[in-house]
């Protein structure tokens, strides 16, 4: 498995008892590795805060996230900026061994569950992921619909089967 393209590792070893913060900010070259990835035509801005400290089941993560970044219009290809400014509350959890019988309990609490192996964590990632989740994966433009009608394609509006059931009512009622 390939390393994430803004991998931040933190040591499982360097958090204690009480709560460290932890600033990150993605590179140039890891946003434009980023944006490969998720398929953005851009990202001019990722960073992240993390407020972390431990608890009975892992390493809790809180923060924000904060990105600038350009998608593409799905219809038209337009360029279309985004912005994400989103808290998160993560958990992290050792990954059960491979071949393992013991189920890793999971709470219901108000926290993702990211499991990691080894001695550390990589907040980079987790910044990544919360950052991908937070965007309209089919992003439309202003440009989108009209280019649609013009190729033919019915907006919901306009593709409406009850009214095509209509005739068929009418057929049965003249029998």
């Amino acid at each position: 498995m390939n390393a994430p393209e803004f991998s931040r590792t933190h040591r499982l070893d360097k958090i204690g008892m009480g709560e460290s913060a932890i600033e990150i900010a993605a590179t140039e070259d890891e946003r434009i590795a980023l944006s490969r990835r998720f398929g953005f035509k851009s990202i001019e801005k990722l960073d992240a805060v993390f407020h972390l400290h431990r608890d009975a089941q892992g390493v809790v993560a809180r923060g924000h996230v904060s990105a600038r970044l350009t998608q593409a219009c799905v219809v038209t290809d337009d360029p279309l900026p985004a912005k994400v400014e989103q808290d998160f509350a993560i958990r992290f959890v050792a990954a059960p061994e491979a071949g393992a019988e013991e189920e890793v309990e999971l709470t219901e609490d108000e926290c993702d569950t990211v499991f990691y192996t080894g001695g550390a964590i990589d907040l980079g990632e987790a910044a990544a992921e919360t950052m991908a989740l937070e965007i309209d994966p089919y992003p439309r433009g202003p440009r989108a619909a009209e280019v649609l009608r013009a190729a033919g394609v019915k907006s919901e509006e306009e593709h409406r089967p009850v009214n095509a059931l209509a005739g068929l009512k009418d057929l049965l009622a003249k029998k």
